[in-house]
């Protein structure tokens, strides 16, 4: 028996259809999630019936999937138009994306379609992901060696003088506790990966800042920096919420970062060998094959993460850059060359994709509540992460220009906060709205001034190679 497969709003229309019109031996329905969609499965040759008698709405069945497919055209072409007209007065593409998604989102004009917000999280993590192995397959293992001490630093150090502002002065600027002040500035701490590590890559293309391995080592802190972040943000919402911090919690800071680590170089070596061995034996891969073969490993990487949670902690994120790593070590130069050269092409349609979704997630309405204590916290806090990033350039041999640089370069915020700001929120706690609107606030305000100022300012403050600061690379 031949079946249809649907999957449609776990309470809409096609569960009231199939209520009124199916007889119960010939559907099976299972249910993804309580929010979310569901499957309905029955005989084709009854449903091919009841469209022709006319018991099933096909208008309506069209009109829905087309909401879809209307939902991510507006998302490209609204999307590269609002970058194309930031970029042509001077602005980061970024912006006009970010725009795009809240005026699209569901917080004001709300025109995209409930299906593409429930995979909003998963289509911004591919995104990620993407630039992720093209930020990979650029780096060079000596480079990251050459900054090792300072990339590590920045992993936390930027990070815990955020949070230590937060805690000192949070609960005499915005009325609350120490611990909520914790939380809140856990939400706050973390830079964002996807405004960072595009801007990072491209620097390395073009030279900026390589001499001294500037980019390589913003990028390598900025990838782990969300992981610390987060294992912090787990601690103080379960003290908020009554609990106890536990040393174990700490613990899982490093083994995530090593384990993912190991586990992407693993991958990688193995993927590797694969290639070579299939050229060997005459059986050659298509580039582009290679291409999927990567990005599906690569997800593979990011479920072991989730699937081992409470048994080890494993950095996927940190897994994938390793993997892509390994790939350049391994492979022929040739085609890990290729290979960045196709991610740099999907990555393309992948940034309009993440930083539209991003604005999407931002609850606009909250910014109101927020005030001008909200924006006064922000900016000490962000004092205080400019001082956690020069300690960590201290003892290297970068200079004036390029310690400020790198503050520039911490300040955006967007991917986490986004992620995990409404969490107090839905968990009950009594500064669960005041946290979400400093998010939105924060991202609002330093996504552009963290894009702008890097976009703006690396050809006076980095080194091109071969010349000195200031100079054009198509000069």
């Amino acid at each position: 028996m031949a079946s249809v497969i649907l999957d449609v709003k776990a309470t809409g229309f096609w569960h009231r259809w199939l209520t009124a019109n199916v007889r119960r031996k010939d559907v099976c329905v299972q249910q993804k999630s309580q929010r979310t969609s569901a499957f309905l499965i029955f005989d084709s040759r009854m449903f091919a019936e009841q469209c022709r008698s006319g018991r099933i709405p096909i208008p309506q069945r069209i009109e829905m999937e087309k909401n879809m497919l209307t939902s991510l055209a507006f998302i490209f072409l609204i999307g590269l138009a609002m970058a194309a007209v930031c970029e042509r007065i001077g602005l980061p593409r970024i912006i006009g994306m970010l725009f795009t998604g809240i005026v699209l989102g569901p917080y004001v004009m709300n025109l995209l379609d409930p299906s593409i917000l429930g995979i909003s999280s998963e289509l911004r993590q591919m995104a990620l992901i993407i630039i992720l192995l093209k930020a990979g397959l650029s780096l060079n293992l000596a480079d990251l060696k050459k900054v090792g001490r300072p990339a590590m630093m920045m992993a936390f150090v930027p990070a815990s003088f955020e949070i230590f502002a937060f805690f000192l002065f949070a609960p005499y600027v915005l009325g609350i506790t120490r611990v909520e002040a914790a939380v809140m500035g856990a939400v706050l701490g973390a830079v964002s990966p996807a405004v960072v590590i595009p801007r990072m890559v491209q620097l390395m293309e073009n030279s900026y800042g390589t001499q001294k391995s500037i980019p390589q080592m913003i990028m390598a802190g900025a990838s782990c920096d969300d992981i610390f972040v987060i294992v912090l943000f787990t601690t103080f919402v379960r003290m908020a919420q009554g609990g106890s911090a536990k040393a174990s919690d700490f613990v899982q800071i490093p083994i995530s970062i090593v384990f993912g680590v190991v586990l992407g170089a693993a991958a990688g070596y193995v993927l590797a060998r694969v290639f070579e061995t299939a050229y060997t034996c005459a059986h050659c891969v298509r580039n582009s094959m290679k291409v999927i073969l990567v990005l599906g490993l690569s997800f593979l990487l990011m479920a072991v993460e989730t699937w081992l949670k409470g048994i080890v902690s494993v950095s996927g994120l940190l897994a994938v850059v390793s993997m892509a790593c390994m790939l350049k070590a391994k492979c022929v130069p040739e085609v890990s060359k290729r290979l960045s050269e196709k991610f740099g092409k999907l990555w393309l349609a992948a940034e309009v994709v993440l930083f539209v979704l991003v604005g999407a997630a931002v609850d606009i309405r909250y910014t109101a509540s927020a005030g001008a204590s909200a924006l006064l916290m922000i900016g000490i806090a962000l004092l205080f992460r400019a001082a956690g990033v020069f300690l960590c350039m201290a003892r290297t041999q970068l200079n004036k220009k390029e310690r400020l640089f790198c503050v520039i370069a911490y300040l955006p915020k967007a991917t986490v906060q986004a992620a995990i700001g409404s969490v107090p929120l839905s968990l009950g706690l009594p500064c669960g709205q005041l946290v979400l609107s400093v998010a939105v606030l924060a991202i609002l305000v330093t996504a552009p001034i963290g894009a702008i100022g890097m976009d703006k300012t690396y050809r006076r403050l980095l080194v091109h190679e071969g010349g000195a600061a200031g100079e054009n690379p198509g000069a």
